[in-house]
């Protein structure tokens, strides 16, 4: 059944037609997107159909008002007056990220113990170990070609899968855990017989319709659980997928800043990065200066001093948009008491004293405002303090740009598994908010 029979078929009476075609284009945003470079490309898409034009890094941008640029798994898109920015505006900046952990093929991939023909990965982030298991797995991301030229590829069949030792040769593993070493226990089987160096390269390349697997030169590939995207639940209130963290944020953040309506009051703009997983520290990644080199050119190139787009980064504002823990019905005692987000209860602002998160006081003030406007309802996450939480790229850009930031999310359970969960209804709250945001 295809994601748009799906959601059809499943979705209950009383819900709008309205939050049905938004999951439609949420399944698709994320079936669509099994690696950093397809969320691009998908954001790409709908901006275009949105009337963002693609801007090269390289070229000038004198009277661009609104337009996007990609740098390897990130994009920047903007929205500001159709003549560029001459003079000080209010800068509304939703910040997500367009990767997620999991399984990444390494570049000599060919490996193998007795008759079996295995694939070498490396772990990606921090990655759920065990949820890799027994999953059928395909094959995406880019290839660079000795040409020069970069080649986008999905292959979407079960292409690997790293099986489970049987409960046979380990009977005490329901009793002890399970325990995993990445070297070792990680390592897919593609295939029988005795591995062959280049044959992984020449599989990719038929499939991709190249010649050879010479004419490949590197690649950056993921794998990732085929399965789609689906509703579930018997109220069909629930949403299963790989990537929820954070493409979920990074669809609301596009669907925010195309259905907003455009203003010559303000500057909006839109920064997916990549490599938050790992530590954002690239050059595509929100550690890195794309960001704030894209603001600054939009104020000089449109005719505006460097005091003036000083003078709105200091008057502006982002929300970073990363994905939160719900409360587990089975691990309760893992949640602070009075902070436990629940699903379909609205996107949480989360709160950290110690800056694992941006927000202030002011600034999660200035959420709960645009989530009334919204009509959008809005919770809070704080982590116990005997478990620390994760970050975002929100401390790095409050940080780079002198911007004031709140950090919110989704509520979702199984976060970095190979396939999580979240409700039906709280990424289209969060894409509504947001919105707001970028409303004048």
């Amino acid at each position: 059944m295809s994601t748009s029979d799906q959601s059809s078929a499943m979705y209950p009476a009383g819900r709008t037609r309205t939050t049905t075609d938004d999951l439609r284009r949420l399944m698709g945003f994320l079936d669509d997107s099994p690696s950093p470079y397809h969320v691009v490309t998908s954001a790409a898409r709908a901006l275009e159909r949105a009337g963002f034009p693609r801007v090269a890094e390289t070229a000038d941008w004198s009277g661009v008002g609104s337009g996007y640029v990609v740098r390897g798994g990130a994009v920047v898109a903007w929205r500001g007056p159709a003549a560029g920015v001459t003079r000080a505006l209010p800068i509304r900046i939703v910040g997500a990220h367009t990767d997620s952990p999991g399984l990444r093929v390494k570049p000599r991939p060919d490996t193998g113990v007795l008759g079996w023909k295995q694939l070498a990965v490396e772990v990606y982030g921090g990655v759920l170990l065990n949820s890799w298991l027994d999953r059928d797995l395909g094959v995406a991301g880019r290839l660079m070609l000795r040409s020069g030229e970069e080649l986008l590829v999905d292959l979407h069949e079960p292409i690997a899968r790293v099986p489970q030792l049987a409960i046979h040769l380990d009977r005490e593993v329901n009793e002890r855990g399970l325990l995993l070493d990445k070297q070792q226990h990680l390592t897919p089987v593609w295939g029988t017989g005795s591995p062959t160096a280049g044959e992984f390269a020449s599989f990719v390349a038929q499939q991709s319709g190249i010649d050879s697997g010479t004419d490949i030169a590197a690649w950056d590939l993921c794998l990732y659980d085929i399965t789609p995207a689906a509703i579930i639940g018997a109220d069909a209130a629930l949403l299963a997928s790989g990537r929820l963290d954070n493409q979920v944020s990074c669809w609301a953040a596009i669907e925010a800043l195309t259905s907003a309506p455009a203003s010559d009051e303000m500057l909006s703009v839109i920064a997916l990065f990549d490599h938050e997983e790992v530590g954002s520290e690239s050059t595509s990644g929100a550690a890195g200066p794309l960001l704030e080199h894209v603001l600054e050119r939009l104020f000089l190139t449109g005719g505006a001093s460097r005091d003036t787009y000083l003078r709105s980064l200091a008057g502006g504002m982002c929300i970073s948009a990363d994905n939160a823990h719900a409360v587990h019905p089975n691990y309760v005692e893992r949640h602070e008491p009075g902070h436990r987000p629940l699903v379909n209860a609205g996107p949480a602002i989360k709160v950290n004293a110690n800056q694992r998160y941006a927000t202030s006081a002011s600034t999660a003030v200035l959420f709960e405002n645009l989530c009334r406007k919204a009509d959008v309802p809005v919770q809070s996450f704080v982590s116990r303090n005997n478990m620390p939480c994760g970050s975002t790229i929100g401390p790095i850009t409050a940080t780079r740009l002198g911007i004031a930031t709140v950090d919110v999310g989704v509520p979702q359970l199984s976060m970095h598994s190979a396939r999580e969960l979240c409700g039906t209804d709280d990424p289209v709250y969060l894409a509504s908010a947001l919105r707001e945001f970028f409303t004048p």
